[in-house]
């Protein structure tokens, strides 16, 4: 239990949150955005991974998030960094939590790798009513294409 404590305590004290407008939609799940010191900065929203362009449904992941985030102020609650540099993290743009709003619409996977319940519970809703990229027969995940594609 104690241990617990102190990750948890080293997980908050390195966690961030700040405002950033919103300067450009990569994909569905990778935003740039530029803070209050007009840096930009790539973020690589966490938990979830979207199909890519080029893919089924990724022209409409990029569409959806544009739609919540292009051009506005957003939140970022800063988790990590990604091996490419990314930080990764939870968008909010207003009370709406893109990420979770991408598995909801049935428009991303949840990153097996992140053990968020909640995440795996909206992608499973989505499949389970046929919601978006699950409307299809045989969906690729994106890291299948990504390697299929190389």
């Amino acid at each position: 239990m104690k241990w617990l404590s102190i990750i948890l305590m080293a997980f908050l004290l390195n966690a961030e949150s700040y405002d950033a407008k919103v300067i450009r939609v990569a994909d569905g799940d990778t935003i740039t955005v530029q803070d209050s010191k007009n840096k930009q900065i790539r973020i690589r929203l966490e938990g979830i991974d979207c199909p890519e362009i080029g893919q089924p449904f990724g022209n409409t992941a990029r569409q959806f998030t544009a739609s919540y985030c292009m051009g506005k102020t957003v939140k970022i609650e800063k988790i990590g960094q990604d091996q490419y540099g990314r930080t990764l993290a939870i968008v909010w743009a207003g009370d709406v939590n893109v990420n979770k709003a991408l598995l909801k619409a049935g428009l991303a996977w949840h990153y097996r790798g992140n053990k968020n319940r909640s995440l795996a519970n909206l992608e499973r809703e989505a499949r389970n009513t046929r919601k978006g990229l699950w409307r299809d027969k045989n969906p690729m995940a994106p890291w299948d294409w990504r390697r299929a594609n190389r």
